[in-house]
Protein backbone atom coordinates (compact mmCIF):
# COMPACT_ATOMS: atom_id res chain seq x y z
CA UNK A 1 0.00 0.00 0.00
CA UNK A 2 1.17 3.51 -0.82
CA UNK A 3 1.59 5.73 2.24
CA UNK A 4 -1.29 8.15 2.76
CA UNK A 5 1.06 11.13 2.99
CA UNK A 6 2.07 10.45 -0.62
CA UNK A 7 -1.40 9.58 -1.90
CA UNK A 8 -2.69 12.89 -0.57
CA UNK A 9 -0.13 14.98 -2.51
CA UNK A 10 -1.79 16.83 -5.37
CA UNK A 11 -0.27 16.88 -8.83
CA UNK A 12 1.57 19.97 -10.06
CA UNK A 13 -0.84 20.90 -12.87
CA UNK A 14 1.64 23.06 -14.77
CA UNK A 15 3.73 19.92 -15.24
CA UNK A 16 0.66 18.11 -16.57
CA UNK A 17 0.25 20.91 -19.11
CA UNK A 18 3.93 20.78 -20.02
CA UNK A 19 3.94 17.01 -20.44
CA UNK A 20 0.82 17.17 -22.64
CA UNK A 21 2.52 19.90 -24.70
CA UNK A 22 5.61 17.72 -25.12
CA UNK A 23 3.41 14.88 -26.34
CA UNK A 24 1.87 17.20 -28.93
CA UNK A 25 5.34 18.34 -30.01
CA UNK A 26 6.41 14.72 -30.52
CA UNK A 27 3.48 14.48 -32.93
CA UNK A 28 4.77 17.45 -34.91
CA UNK A 29 2.65 20.24 -33.39
CA UNK A 30 4.47 23.48 -32.56
CA UNK A 31 3.53 24.66 -29.07
CA UNK A 32 4.28 28.11 -27.65
CA UNK A 33 5.30 27.64 -24.02
CA UNK A 34 3.91 30.34 -21.71
CA UNK A 35 3.22 27.90 -18.88
CA UNK A 36 6.66 27.19 -17.42
CA UNK A 37 8.45 29.48 -14.98
CA UNK A 38 11.91 28.73 -16.33
CA UNK A 39 14.31 31.32 -17.80
CA UNK A 40 14.94 30.77 -21.50
CA UNK A 41 18.41 32.31 -21.21
CA UNK A 42 21.61 30.31 -21.12
CA UNK A 43 23.60 30.71 -17.91
CA UNK A 44 25.99 33.68 -17.98
CA UNK A 45 29.45 32.86 -19.43
CA UNK A 46 31.24 33.47 -16.12
CA UNK A 47 29.05 30.84 -14.43
CA UNK A 48 29.61 28.34 -17.21
CA UNK A 49 33.37 28.93 -17.08
CA UNK A 50 33.41 28.53 -13.30
CA UNK A 51 31.49 25.23 -13.57
CA UNK A 52 33.90 23.80 -16.12
CA UNK A 53 36.94 24.97 -14.19
CA UNK A 54 35.58 23.47 -10.99
CA UNK A 55 35.27 20.06 -12.63
CA UNK A 56 38.74 20.33 -14.16
CA UNK A 57 40.15 21.36 -10.78
CA UNK A 58 38.74 18.24 -9.16
CA UNK A 59 35.72 19.64 -7.32
CA UNK A 60 33.89 16.33 -7.65
CA UNK A 61 33.68 15.20 -4.03
CA UNK A 62 31.46 15.69 -1.00
CA UNK A 63 31.44 19.10 0.62
CA UNK A 64 30.24 20.21 4.03
CA UNK A 65 26.61 19.10 4.48
CA UNK A 66 25.58 22.75 4.88
CA UNK A 67 27.53 23.87 1.82
CA UNK A 68 31.01 25.23 1.16
CA UNK A 69 32.02 27.94 3.60
CA UNK A 70 33.16 30.09 0.66
CA UNK A 71 29.67 30.04 -0.85
CA UNK A 72 27.99 30.72 2.47
CA UNK A 73 30.31 33.67 3.03
CA UNK A 74 29.45 34.99 -0.45
CA UNK A 75 25.74 34.72 0.39
CA UNK A 76 26.34 36.70 3.58
CA UNK A 77 28.13 39.38 1.57
CA UNK A 78 25.25 39.47 -0.92
CA UNK A 79 22.64 40.02 1.81
CA UNK A 80 24.78 42.70 3.44
CA UNK A 81 25.29 44.58 0.17
CA UNK A 82 21.70 44.18 -1.04
CA UNK A 83 19.63 44.55 2.14
CA UNK A 84 22.11 45.86 4.74
CA UNK A 85 21.46 42.70 6.73
CA UNK A 86 24.22 40.94 8.66
CA UNK A 87 24.12 37.13 8.57
CA UNK A 88 26.56 34.57 9.95
CA UNK A 89 27.62 31.75 7.57
CA UNK A 90 26.58 29.31 10.30
CA UNK A 91 22.96 30.41 9.69
CA UNK A 92 23.00 29.16 6.10
CA UNK A 93 22.18 25.73 4.69
CA UNK A 94 22.87 25.16 0.99
CA UNK A 95 20.95 22.57 -0.98
CA UNK A 96 20.38 21.20 -4.46
CA UNK A 97 17.71 23.82 -5.10
CA UNK A 98 15.45 25.51 -2.56
CA UNK A 99 13.05 22.56 -2.32
CA UNK A 100 15.44 20.28 -0.34
CA UNK A 101 16.26 23.00 2.20
CA UNK A 102 12.55 23.82 2.45
CA UNK A 103 11.99 20.16 3.30
CA UNK A 104 14.72 20.40 5.95
CA UNK A 105 13.17 23.50 7.48
CA UNK A 106 9.66 22.10 7.73
CA UNK A 107 11.10 18.86 9.14
CA UNK A 108 12.57 20.68 12.13
CA UNK A 109 9.82 23.29 12.58
CA UNK A 110 6.58 21.32 12.40
CA UNK A 111 4.94 18.72 14.61
CA UNK A 112 1.76 16.83 13.76
CA UNK A 113 -1.20 19.21 13.90
CA UNK A 114 0.81 22.44 13.65
CA UNK A 115 -0.42 25.11 11.25
CA UNK A 116 1.26 27.25 8.59
CA UNK A 117 -0.53 30.26 7.09
CA UNK A 118 -0.37 30.54 3.30
CA UNK A 119 -1.81 33.04 0.85
CA UNK A 120 -4.44 31.85 -1.63
CA UNK A 121 -3.34 31.86 -4.43
CA UNK A 122 0.14 30.51 -3.64
CA UNK A 123 2.95 28.51 -5.27
CA UNK A 124 1.39 25.12 -5.86
CA UNK A 125 3.93 23.04 -3.91
CA UNK A 126 3.84 24.92 -0.59
CA UNK A 127 0.81 23.13 0.93
CA UNK A 128 2.27 19.73 0.05
CA UNK A 129 5.40 20.43 2.09
CA UNK A 130 3.21 21.27 5.08
CA UNK A 131 0.87 18.29 4.64
CA UNK A 132 3.82 15.91 4.26
CA UNK A 133 4.82 16.81 7.82
CA UNK A 134 1.27 15.99 9.04
CA UNK A 135 0.69 19.68 9.61
CA UNK A 136 -2.13 21.89 8.32
CA UNK A 137 -1.93 24.65 5.70
CA UNK A 138 -4.29 27.52 6.61
CA UNK A 139 -5.32 29.73 3.72
CA UNK A 140 -5.70 33.51 3.69
CA UNK A 141 -7.32 34.81 0.52
CA UNK A 142 -5.60 37.61 -1.37
CA UNK A 143 -7.33 39.57 -4.11
CA UNK A 144 -6.68 41.00 -7.55
CA UNK A 145 -7.83 44.52 -6.66
CA UNK A 146 -5.29 44.52 -3.82
CA UNK A 147 -2.43 43.38 -6.04
CA UNK A 148 -2.75 39.91 -4.47
CA UNK A 149 -1.05 41.26 -1.35
CA UNK A 150 -1.67 39.88 2.12
CA UNK A 151 -3.82 42.04 4.35
CA UNK A 152 -2.16 41.80 7.78
CA UNK A 153 -5.52 41.97 9.55
CA UNK A 154 -6.66 38.88 7.59
CA UNK A 155 -3.56 37.01 8.74
CA UNK A 156 -4.18 38.03 12.34
CA UNK A 157 -7.64 36.46 12.22
CA UNK A 158 -6.14 33.07 11.28
CA UNK A 159 -3.40 32.90 13.91
CA UNK A 160 -4.02 30.28 16.60
CA UNK A 161 -1.85 28.67 19.31
CA UNK A 162 -1.01 26.01 16.69
CA UNK A 163 0.34 28.51 14.13
CA UNK A 164 4.07 27.89 13.71
CA UNK A 165 4.72 29.94 10.58
CA UNK A 166 3.41 32.58 8.17
CA UNK A 167 4.56 31.96 4.60
CA UNK A 168 5.27 34.94 2.35
CA UNK A 169 6.56 35.03 -1.23
CA UNK A 170 7.50 38.40 -2.72
CA UNK A 171 7.82 38.77 -5.68
CA UNK A 172 5.14 36.14 -5.90
CA UNK A 173 4.55 33.06 -7.98
CA UNK A 174 1.94 33.00 -9.54
CA UNK A 175 1.02 36.69 -9.43
CA UNK A 176 4.31 38.54 -10.06
CA UNK A 177 3.31 41.10 -7.41
CA UNK A 178 5.34 42.42 -4.47
CA UNK A 179 4.43 42.84 -0.82
CA UNK A 180 4.78 46.46 0.20
CA UNK A 181 7.32 47.45 2.83
CA UNK A 182 4.57 48.52 5.25
CA UNK A 183 2.73 45.21 4.98
CA UNK A 184 5.94 43.25 5.46
CA UNK A 185 6.71 45.26 8.59
CA UNK A 186 3.23 44.55 9.94
CA UNK A 187 3.52 40.82 9.20
CA UNK A 188 6.95 40.71 10.84
CA UNK A 189 5.38 41.82 14.14
CA UNK A 190 3.24 38.69 14.46
CA UNK A 191 4.36 36.01 16.92
CA UNK A 192 4.83 33.00 14.59
CA UNK A 193 8.00 32.56 12.53
CA UNK A 194 7.92 34.23 9.12
CA UNK A 195 8.86 31.91 6.26
CA UNK A 196 9.96 34.03 3.30
CA UNK A 197 10.54 32.63 -0.18
CA UNK A 198 12.80 35.19 -1.86
CA UNK A 199 13.71 33.14 -4.94
CA UNK A 200 12.52 35.87 -7.34
CA UNK A 201 14.51 38.63 -5.66
CA UNK A 202 16.49 40.61 -8.20
CA UNK A 203 13.76 40.18 -10.82
CA UNK A 204 11.94 43.40 -9.97
CA UNK A 205 11.20 46.04 -12.61
CA UNK A 206 9.35 48.71 -10.65
CA UNK A 207 9.69 49.44 -6.95
CA UNK A 208 12.01 47.54 -4.64
CA UNK A 209 11.87 44.12 -3.04
CA UNK A 210 12.64 43.71 0.65
CA UNK A 211 13.99 40.77 2.57
CA UNK A 212 12.01 39.87 5.67
CA UNK A 213 15.36 39.93 7.50
CA UNK A 214 15.26 43.73 7.28
CA UNK A 215 12.35 43.66 9.73
CA UNK A 216 12.85 40.60 11.93
CA UNK A 217 15.39 37.90 12.67
CA UNK A 218 12.63 35.48 13.66
CA UNK A 219 12.44 34.21 10.12
CA UNK A 220 13.42 31.51 7.69
CA UNK A 221 14.49 32.75 4.26
CA UNK A 222 14.73 30.74 1.04
CA UNK A 223 16.65 31.91 -1.98
CA UNK A 224 18.69 30.41 -4.78
CA UNK A 225 20.18 30.66 -8.22
CA UNK A 226 17.57 29.13 -10.54
CA UNK A 227 15.58 32.23 -11.48
CA UNK A 228 17.85 35.27 -11.34
CA UNK A 229 20.88 33.50 -12.81
CA UNK A 230 19.01 31.10 -15.16
CA UNK A 231 20.54 28.11 -13.33
CA UNK A 232 17.41 25.93 -13.02
CA UNK A 233 19.09 22.71 -14.16
CA UNK A 234 22.15 23.22 -11.99
CA UNK A 235 20.00 22.92 -8.83
CA UNK A 236 21.41 25.27 -6.23
CA UNK A 237 19.52 27.01 -3.45
CA UNK A 238 19.88 27.94 0.20
CA UNK A 239 18.12 28.75 3.44
CA UNK A 240 18.91 31.34 6.10
CA UNK A 241 17.56 30.28 9.50
CA UNK A 242 17.69 31.30 13.18
CA UNK A 243 20.78 29.85 14.89
CA UNK A 244 18.90 27.63 17.38
CA UNK A 245 17.59 25.54 14.46
CA UNK A 246 20.87 25.02 12.65
CA UNK A 247 22.14 21.85 14.30
CA UNK A 248 18.79 20.13 13.74
CA UNK A 249 18.78 21.29 10.11
CA UNK A 250 22.32 20.02 9.71
CA UNK A 251 21.28 16.53 10.86
CA UNK A 252 18.49 16.48 8.27
CA UNK A 253 20.95 17.60 5.59
CA UNK A 254 23.49 14.94 6.58
CA UNK A 255 21.00 12.09 6.68
CA UNK A 256 18.80 12.83 3.68
CA UNK A 257 20.87 14.95 1.25
CA UNK A 258 24.56 14.37 2.22
CA UNK A 259 25.80 17.57 0.53
CA UNK A 260 25.08 19.87 -2.40
CA UNK A 261 26.85 19.45 -5.75
CA UNK A 262 30.43 20.63 -5.27
CA UNK A 263 31.12 22.05 -8.74
CA UNK A 264 27.78 23.86 -8.84
CA UNK A 265 28.58 25.58 -5.54
CA UNK A 266 31.70 27.03 -7.20
CA UNK A 267 29.43 28.25 -10.00
CA UNK A 268 27.18 29.86 -7.38
CA UNK A 269 30.10 31.90 -6.05
CA UNK A 270 30.78 33.15 -9.59
CA UNK A 271 27.09 34.02 -9.99
CA UNK A 272 27.11 36.18 -6.87
CA UNK A 273 30.43 37.87 -7.56
CA UNK A 274 30.81 38.12 -11.34
CA UNK A 275 27.48 38.00 -13.19
CA UNK A 276 26.06 41.43 -12.40
CA UNK A 277 26.28 42.73 -15.96
CA UNK A 278 24.61 39.64 -17.39
CA UNK A 279 21.78 39.87 -14.85
CA UNK A 280 21.14 43.50 -15.80
CA UNK A 281 20.79 42.53 -19.47
CA UNK A 282 18.41 39.67 -18.69
CA UNK A 283 16.28 41.95 -16.51
CA UNK A 284 16.02 44.54 -19.28
CA UNK A 285 14.75 41.89 -21.68
CA UNK A 286 12.31 40.48 -19.13
CA UNK A 287 10.91 43.95 -18.54
CA UNK A 288 10.35 44.52 -22.27
CA UNK A 289 8.50 41.20 -22.44
CA UNK A 290 6.48 42.04 -19.33
CA UNK A 291 5.26 45.33 -20.72
CA UNK A 292 4.43 43.77 -24.09
CA UNK A 293 2.54 40.83 -22.56
CA UNK A 294 0.48 43.04 -20.23
CA UNK A 295 -0.51 45.27 -23.14
CA UNK A 296 -1.46 42.39 -25.43
CA UNK A 297 -3.39 40.48 -22.77
CA UNK A 298 -5.44 43.59 -22.06
CA UNK A 299 -6.07 44.10 -25.77
CA UNK A 300 -7.27 40.51 -26.05
CA UNK A 301 -9.62 41.00 -23.12
CA UNK A 302 -7.93 39.52 -20.06
CA UNK A 303 -8.22 41.42 -16.79
CA UNK A 304 -5.14 42.85 -15.07
CA UNK A 305 -6.11 45.30 -12.31
CA UNK A 306 -2.66 45.80 -10.75
CA UNK A 307 0.29 45.33 -13.09
CA UNK A 308 2.81 42.74 -11.84
CA UNK A 309 6.26 44.22 -11.27
CA UNK A 310 8.37 41.18 -10.35
CA UNK A 311 9.29 37.58 -11.25
CA UNK A 312 8.21 36.68 -14.82
CA UNK A 313 4.49 36.05 -14.51
CA UNK A 314 1.18 37.72 -15.31
CA UNK A 315 -1.81 36.32 -13.41
CA UNK A 316 -4.69 37.40 -15.61
CA UNK A 317 -8.42 37.32 -14.90
CA UNK A 318 -10.23 35.03 -17.33
CA UNK A 319 -13.55 34.70 -15.47
CA UNK A 320 -15.43 36.31 -18.36
CA UNK A 321 -14.25 33.40 -20.51
CA UNK A 322 -14.62 30.48 -18.11
CA UNK A 323 -14.82 29.66 -14.42
CA UNK A 324 -13.04 26.37 -15.09
CA UNK A 325 -9.40 27.38 -15.55
CA UNK A 326 -8.25 23.76 -15.83
CA UNK A 327 -10.59 23.01 -18.73
CA UNK A 328 -9.84 26.37 -20.35
CA UNK A 329 -6.07 25.90 -20.17
CA UNK A 330 -6.15 22.48 -21.80
CA UNK A 331 -8.61 23.74 -24.42
CA UNK A 332 -6.20 26.59 -25.27
CA UNK A 333 -3.39 24.04 -25.52
CA UNK A 334 -5.39 21.71 -27.77
CA UNK A 335 -6.87 24.36 -30.08
CA UNK A 336 -4.44 27.29 -30.00
CA UNK A 337 -1.27 25.27 -29.26
CA UNK A 338 -0.29 27.63 -26.45
CA UNK A 339 0.73 26.29 -23.05
CA UNK A 340 -0.66 28.28 -20.11
CA UNK A 341 -1.18 27.42 -16.43
CA UNK A 342 -4.65 27.24 -14.88
CA UNK A 343 -5.17 29.41 -11.82
CA UNK A 344 -6.66 26.51 -9.86
CA UNK A 345 -3.13 25.06 -9.67
CA UNK A 346 -2.38 27.78 -7.13
CA UNK A 347 -5.37 27.40 -4.83
CA UNK A 348 -9.14 27.81 -4.79
CA UNK A 349 -8.87 31.59 -4.92
CA UNK A 350 -6.87 31.26 -8.14
CA UNK A 351 -9.84 29.77 -9.98
CA UNK A 352 -10.88 31.86 -12.95
CA UNK A 353 -7.34 33.11 -13.57
CA UNK A 354 -4.63 32.03 -16.00
CA UNK A 355 -0.90 32.37 -15.30
CA UNK A 356 1.23 33.44 -18.24
CA UNK A 357 5.03 33.28 -18.10
CA UNK A 358 7.15 35.70 -20.10
CA UNK A 359 10.29 33.59 -19.63
CA UNK A 360 10.29 33.04 -23.38
CA UNK A 361 11.48 35.00 -26.40
CA UNK A 362 9.61 38.11 -27.53
CA UNK A 363 8.98 36.38 -30.86
CA UNK A 364 7.32 33.42 -29.16
CA UNK A 365 5.33 35.61 -26.77
CA UNK A 366 4.00 37.67 -29.69
CA UNK A 367 3.02 34.51 -31.56
CA UNK A 368 1.38 33.13 -28.42
CA UNK A 369 -0.67 36.29 -27.96
CA UNK A 370 -1.78 36.19 -31.60
CA UNK A 371 -2.87 32.58 -31.23
CA UNK A 372 -4.79 33.39 -28.06
CA UNK A 373 -6.57 36.27 -29.76
CA UNK A 374 -7.58 34.03 -32.66
CA UNK A 375 -8.70 31.32 -30.23
CA UNK A 376 -11.06 33.74 -28.50
CA UNK A 377 -12.39 35.02 -31.81
CA UNK A 378 -12.91 31.59 -33.31
CA UNK A 379 -14.68 30.13 -30.29
CA UNK A 380 -16.86 33.14 -29.59
CA UNK A 381 -15.59 33.83 -26.12
CA UNK A 382 -14.08 37.26 -26.61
Amino acid sequence: MIANRVKDISSFIVMDVLEKAHEMERNGIEVIHLEVGEPDFDIPPCIKAASCKALNDGHTHYTHSMGMIELREAICEHYLNTYDVTINPDQIAVGSGTSPVMFSMFSVLLERGDQVILSDPHYACYPNFVKFMDAEPVMVSVYEEDGFQYRPEAIKEKITPSTKGIFINSPSNPTGNLLSENRMKAIAEFEPYIISDEIYHGLVYEGKEHSILEFTDKAFVFNGFSKLYAMTGLRLGYMIAPKPFMRAIQKIQQNFFISPNSAVQIAGIAALKESGGDVVKMKQIYNERRQFMIRRLREIGFGITVEPTGAFYVFANAKHISNDSYKLSFDILEKAHVGVTPGIDFGKNGEGYIRFSYANSMENIAEGMNRLEKYLQDFGTK
